[in-house]
């Protein structure tokens, strides 16, 4: 465990997390005015990568996507030694059966779209297109997250803001202050990459289950740009100072309430067995808090080095797609597919309409499938939505899908196949506390503080 015990740390080492932790800080956390409004550089040049690079990336992850599934079951089936002998193979390529069928079928899917073939309720803009269009997307943004997420995690401003908010950051949310970084990162970027940033900081022991796991259904907020983006589909964007402030709020308290509640409190609080604990963020006697914050964070950056920031690129870079990219597409397409051609969560939301209905939401058993479907995507509720009549309850459901989180198209599905325990079963639950805590606050501040 890196405990700062040295005496002297070196001005270079100083200067080290300065210098990188400042880059890697500009980069993923200030926002600068871009096009018609603002966004923080990783986020322009992922715009940047995806403007050159996406007019491939349907050939590049159809080839990915179609090699994994037809290896993983050569894997499976025949164990190979070329396979079962190499590491980053073997962990890439052998999966459990629920996995090895969804990444079958995640190829079956991207084949059916790209030849436009088979049934339209799976090769349809709104369902299987989807689900290829957000893969595709994933693309650049893992090749820049992958290789500049490093210069937020590996030199030291983590440490540095971890130990100098962690009284105020852990009595309230029971994680530590670093888990500062990963929110603000979400808040100014997009939740996934906090995501992405949690888990290496699990897999790493700078984090314990515990930790990552209330970070992950807790601060991996939609940024501040979708946000505005639903609400303009909503036509509340007139509304959007107190949508968001609305939104803070209530994303606030749940931030609270459910680490305290079933299933987080049970996730047990220790580090991953590989690692074992790599953080201490207690401020030894005799130093004071900032100076041990510089100490920790110089440390940090020693012992951190540039070929690392590639080697462990690639490693995320691959993993994920490989892992990640074919249960986005074939859960995705399911969880789309029982929105679009089956009253499945209408009939499931019978339910929260009394709820809206008891709390005095109008046109509450209209809007209540809206309630429900963003366990499969964030996009899905304000689509439902739009073309209501009631601004009030546009406005209400809204800001619920922007503060529910667990989205299985993108947040979801990269912490089922992360390390962290919580699988589909703790998410759904996760997912259904934050809709039935927010809809009271949400409904309550907005008849206070909104007029229509």
């Amino acid at each position: 465990m890196n405990n700062c015990k040295e005496k002297h740390i070196s001005n270079s080492n100083i200067s080290k997390f300065a210098i990188l932790s400042l880059i890697g800080g500009f980069l993923f956390l200030v926002p600068i005015k871009y096009q018609d409004g603002f966004n923080i550089p990783v986020g322009i040049i992922i715009d940047l990568v995806k403007s050159y690079i996406h007019q491939y990336t349907m050939h590049i992850m159809l080839f990915l996507v179609t090699v994994n599934a037809f290896f993983s079951l050569v894997a499976f089936i025949f164990k190979p030694k070329f396979i079962i002998e190499h590491k980053w193979l073997k962990r890439t390529l052998v999966t459990t059966p629920l996995y090895l069928i969804s990444r079958i079928l995640g190829a079956i899917i991207m084949l059916a779209v790209f030849f436009q073939i088979g049934p339209e309720q799976i090769i349809s803009p709104s369902t299987g297109g989807t689900m290829v269009d957000l893969t595709r997307s994933l693309v650049s943004i893992l090749i820049v997250i992958s290789y500049t997420m490093p210069l937020l995690t590996d030199f030291g401003i983590m440490e540095f803001v971890g130990i100098l908010i962690k009284d105020f950051v852990r009595p309230l949310f029971r994680v530590p202050g670093r888990s500062a970084v990963d929110l603000i990162t979400s808040w100014l970027g997009a939740s996934n990459a906090a995501v992405l940033l949690t888990e290496k900081q699990y897999n790493t022991g700078y984090y314990s289950a515990k930790e990552a796991a209330i970070i992950m259904t807790n601060f991996s907020l939609v940024s501040v740009p979708f946000c505005y983006i639903i609400a303009s589909i909503l036509d509340v964007q007139h509304l959007f100072t107190p949508f968001y402030i609305i939104i803070t709020a209530v994303g606030f308290a749940l931030a609270v309430i459910t680490p305290r509640i079933p299933p987080l409190n049970k996730v047990p609080d220790s580090y991953n067995d590989e690692t074992g604990k790599m953080v201490n963020e207690e401020v030894p006697e005799g130093k004071s808090k900032f100076q041990f914050a510089v100490e920790s964070a110089a440390l940090r950056a020693k012992n951190s080095n540039f070929s690392d920031i590639v080697t462990q690129g690639n490693d995320m870079l691959f993993s994920v797609i490989f892992g990640l990219a074919p249960i986005i597409i074939s859960w995705g397409t399911i969880s789309l597919i029982l929105v679009e051609y089956t009253p499945v969560f209408k009939i499931l939301s019978y339910p929260i309409g009394y709820y809206l209905n008891l709390l005095g939401v109008e046109q509450a058993f209209q809007a209540a499938p809206a309630a429900l479907v963003g366990f499969a995507d964030m996009f899905i509720p304000a689509l439902i939505l739009a073309p209501m009549e009631s601004v009030q309850t546009k406005f209400i459901l809204g800001a619920l899908s922007l503060v529910q989180i667990i989205y299985l198209t993108e947040v979801g599905t990269i912490i089922i196949q992360s390390k962290v325990p919580l699988k589909f079963k703790e998410l759904l639950i996760i997912f259904l506390e934050r809709t039935i805590i927010a809809i009271p606050f949400i409904v309550l501040l907005t008849k206070i503080f909104v007029r229509f």
